[in-house]
């Protein structure tokens, strides 16, 4: 039986780890060939080794130009050219007041977080134009989209992937090429502790706690999984998506779609006793 992804090449940036690898190991399976950038060495040969006829790992720091054009180049040079590019690298800072914000820090977040993206579609859609058109799917988050959920610069960084999707669809959308992007909500990983600064079991309990959290938080009282967010890159990725550019798809469980008091009994609506009956 064919996979969805069957004669597709894709490059996925932060592939070795967390959301990244669940997309990698959905993608194989689906019939892809894959590039893994990262910067995680030991993870990304383990990989090469796992999948010897499917993947290649290009050592890829996605802030610097030469390294994103060495993924790109891998790809054409090792599977023929490129046709889904998932922009999935990231980094996540501490909560803390705007005020205090070390402004080094600001720049960092935002190299990796928004210059990345646009390193990896300046380089990867001339190789899909020649291929006839692709998907680039960036990992974007609801901190993009809602205050609070997220530290300053992550969060501020995360709402221009989102823009920079849409307005890269535009621009793209006459070489069939489409952009997306994927706003994961609270997905249990440490990966995003641990590049907060935290030791790994400190990272390992920041999962737990968020995990713990959700089922208080959000209408599906569960964490989010790496998988559910590697099946909507999938869906994007796919032939499925053929008229889907230019948006971004939440996977969060509900978190953003209405406030506590509208999906929890116990929790009274401001608005109760307003209209005459209580709500």
């Amino acid at each position: 039986m064919a996979g969805r992804l069957d004669r597709k090449v894709a490059v996925i940036t932060g592939g070795a780890s967390g959301i990244g690898l669940s997309t990698v190991e959905l993608f194989v399976a689906e019939g892809a060939q894959v590039v893994v950038a990262d910067i995680q060495d030991e993870k990304g040969r383990l990989l090469e080794q796992r999948y010897p006829e499917s993947l290649r790992y290009v050592r890829c720091d996605v802030t610097r130009e030469d390294d994103v054009m060495q993924a790109m180049a891998t790809a054409a040079g090792a599977f023929g050219g490129l046709d889904v590019l998932v922009n999935n690298a990231g980094i996540c800072d501490q909560m803390m007041d705007l005020t205090q914000f070390d402004a080094a820090q600001w720049d960092r977040v935002f190299s990796i977080l928004v210059r990345g993206p646009m390193l990896g579609t300046k380089h990867g859609a001339p190789l899909m134009e020649a291929r006839g058109g692709g998907s680039i799917i960036n990992t974007a988050s609801v901190a993009g989209l809602v205050a609070g959920w997220g530290p300053m610069a992550y969060s501020s960084a995360k709402a221009a992937v989102i823009h920079m999707s849409r307005a890269a669809a535009a621009q793209l959308g006459s070489r069939k090429i489409r952009v997306n992007a994927i706003c994961p909500g609270m997905i249990a990983t440490p990966i995003f502790g641990a590049s907060a600064g935290l030791s790994r079991p400190a990272a390992d309990q920041l999962a737990a706690r968020v995990a713990e959290l959700c089922v208080h938080a959000q209408p599906i009282p569960r964490a989010g999984s790496p998988d559910d967010i590697a099946r909507a890159a999938l869906y994007l990725a796919s032939d499925d998506a053929a008229f889907v550019t230019g948006t971004h798809m939440v996977v969060d469980g509900g978190l953003t779609a209405s406030a506590r008091h509208a999906w929890d009994p116990a929790v009274p609506s401001p608005l109760a006793g307003l209209f005459g009956e209580p709500l």
